[in-house]
């Protein structure tokens, strides 16, 4: 398990992350832009650490700033949150190939489930089926297995 957890987001999801953290006892990390710095996640973390100035773009989109901050700050994994680097396959690679874990999926993943045909054709694969109206409502016939690290 992890003793400190980094959350790569703002907002409601991070505070979810954070007092979710807080019950598990692992410490949180919050990052966040100048314009958040009285953002309720960063006051609810036990460490935040500024991103600087900037638009999301400048900030939270910045692997090589959350990269700095994991390594001062010693968090062994980053949760994304949702949107910004939760679907970013090079950060999640760049995270691995540093030593740090990506709580979520791994690269592969994301870049076979990012393509539609490409997720049909593994669930199939899976025996999984899919509704007729090929809207993916999966119902699969055997457990997804966990990668741990």
């Amino acid at each position: 398990m992890f003793n400190k957890v980094l959350i790569a987001n703002r907002g409601a999801i991070a505070v979810r992350v954070i007092k979710t953290l807080r019950k598990m006892g692992i410490a949180s990390v919050a990052v966040y832009a100048e314009a958040d710095a009285d953002a309720p996640h960063v006051t609810l973390a036990d460490e935040a650490w500024s991103l600087g100035e900037g638009a999301p773009a400048q900030t939270y989109l910045d692997p090589e700033k959350i990269f700095a901050i994991l390594k001062k700050s010693g968090a062994q994994a980053v949760h994304p949150g949702y949107g910004f680097l939760s679907e970013n396959a090079s950060f999640c690679r760049g995270l691995t190939e540093r030593g740090h874990v990506f709580i979520g999926p791994t690269p592969e993943q994301m870049i076979a489930f990012g393509l539609k045909h490409e997720a049909r054709a593994l669930a199939k694969k899976m025996a999984c089926r899919c509704c007729r109206d090929r809207v993916c409502s999966l119902l699969c016939r055997r457990p997804w297995s966990v990668r741990r690290p």
